[in-house]
């Protein structure tokens, strides 16, 4: 696919929002493929890589080393990263964003979860896999450490990768979780943690569950940790009875779980068990939290869903993680689609009200919705790139007051550059010696915040 270039005499500026793999995967594509663009990735915390460091497991080494390509995207010549800036309410508006560059993408992701809709969902001990997430990856935004507390027996809701990921690090122990850089705090929080019972739960069967190959295995590699998946109960799924009819990914799914089937093997601390079959009714209160989370069983409609049965089923909990989907959030001066939860476009092109907004442009989650791996953000960027160079003969015709960084900080906004950032990578190594482990994250803004200074002094 051929690009028009830039002319020559114009230099193409670009705000990027948003420093996760969209992100950079778009200010990669933009500075390759044209030498006169000059790209600045905003992101509201002080720290890059988006979900890459704030969403991938701490013990998922292989997939958090994405980090080094996305490092080199940033160190670009002619890309900075200004962190700390948030764009809409109490930040930057979009519309400022606008008159300081000739173009704005954004690739703000799916910052909100899908909610069950259940009566007791929001007792203590309910949260969102993501709210657990971002704890043990020290977020700064996470809440305060009490998830574990009293808590003997968990229910995951969800059978997707995250499920199993949250899932696998309520079932780790100190010794295969302190070489990783989860925060203090949650390290010994989960050490201290008395889970017993872990149950990863789905509404439909074995063959339809959302996660891969490779993580559900990691469940049986864990250590004093015993696995069951209810035979009788799996095989209301007739792809589990007879997995050969099933596309490759589904039926070694159905093939590990059928070797997991009956009794698990004994002496094991702690028991996950995979349901399936078993749609959330209801969280039940017992003194004053989540004591339980009920379920009607469900059956095969013969057409890939479910129909309830009328039969329940209690499950003790003191925990309750949902794991049932993102969604996007709208972004203030941006349209909004409330159904799909992204902002409309056309090939990464914003849309108002149908027709093609200049200069404002989509990329990853907020213009797809929440699919696909992180890879996938890699063609999603190159087509938003291509409609963005197209555009770019009309959109370097108008004149920018000057270098978008300093009309910022001449209007208050002091963005965490990348030497900012550094200093919080060389804190964290400093902090990670001290408690004689390797790199620790640093878990709140002001500890982020007073590291990002440390560069200029």
């Amino acid at each position: 696919m051929s690009v028009p270039r830039v002319r020559s005499s114009a230099v193409l500026r670009v705000a990027v929002v948003g420093s996760g793999p969209s992100g950079c995967y778009t200010a990669q594509s933009l500075v390759q493929q044209d030498a006169r663009v000059r790209v600045d990735v905003l992101d509201r915390l002080p720290c890059p890589y988006g979900l890459v460091r704030y969403g991938v497991a701490p013990d998922h080494e292989k997939i958090k080393s994405l980090q080094n390509t996305l490092r080199a995207i940033l160190e670009h010549e002619r890309v900075r990263f200004l962190g700390g800036v948030p764009v809409g309410p109490g930040g930057v508006p979009a519309g400022r964003l606008r008159e300081l560059y000739h173009a704005v993408v954004y690739c703000v992701g799916a910052a909100a979860d899908r909610r069950l809709g259940i009566p007791g969902e929001e007792l203590p001990g309910s949260w969102s896999a993501t709210e657990f997430v971002s704890w043990y990856s020290a977020h700064p935004d996470a809440a305060d450490d009490g998830f574990l507390r009293g808590v003997r027996s968990a229910v995951v809701i969800g059978v997707g990768n995250v499920a199993v990921d949250v899932t696998r690090i309520l079932a780790r122990g100190t010794t295969e979780l302190s070489p990783t850089d989860m925060p203090h705090a949650a390290l010994t929080a989960l050490a201290a943690g008395r889970v017993e019972r872990i149950h990863m739960v789905g509404r439909r069967g074995p063959s339809q569950a959302r996660f891969t190959t490779k993580e559900l295995r990691e469940l049986g590699t864990l250590p004093e940790t015993g696995l069951t998946v209810d035979p009788a109960e799996a095989a209301r799924d007739p792809a589990y009875t007879d997995p050969s009819a099933l596309p490759a990914p589904q039926r070694r799914n159905v093939e590990v779980l059928r070797g997991w089937a009956g009794a698990p093997a004994p002496g094991a601390r702690r028991l996950i068990r995979l349901r399936f079959f078993l749609r959330p009714a209801e969280l039940v209160a017992r003194e004053g939290r989540v004591g339980a989370a009920r379920f009607e069983r469900t059956a095969p409609d013969g057409h890939g869903g479910v129909t309830g049965t009328g039969r329940f089923e209690d499950i003790e909990a003191q925990l309750v993680l949902r794991s049932v989907g993102y969604r996007g959030v709208p972004l203030e001066g941006l349209p909004f689609d409330p159904a799909r939860g992204t902002v409309p476009h056309l090939a990464g092109r914003v849309l108002r009200e149908g027709a093609v907004a200049p200069g404002e442009y989509v990329a990853g989650w907020i213009k797809r919705g929440p699919t696909g791996v992180i890879g996938a953000n890699r063609p999603c960027a190159k087509e938003t790139v291509a409609s963005l160079l197209r555009d770019a003969p009309f959109l370097t015709d108008r004149d920018l007051p000057g270098d978008p960084l300093a009309a910022l900080r001449a209007e208050g906004v002091e963005p965490v550059a990348w030497t900012g950032w550094q200093a919080i990578e060389r804190a964290e190594a400093r902090l990670g010696a001290s408690l004689g482990r390797s790199i620790v994250k640093l878990p709140d803004w002001e500890s982020l915040l007073s590291a990002a200074r440390g560069a200029d002094e």
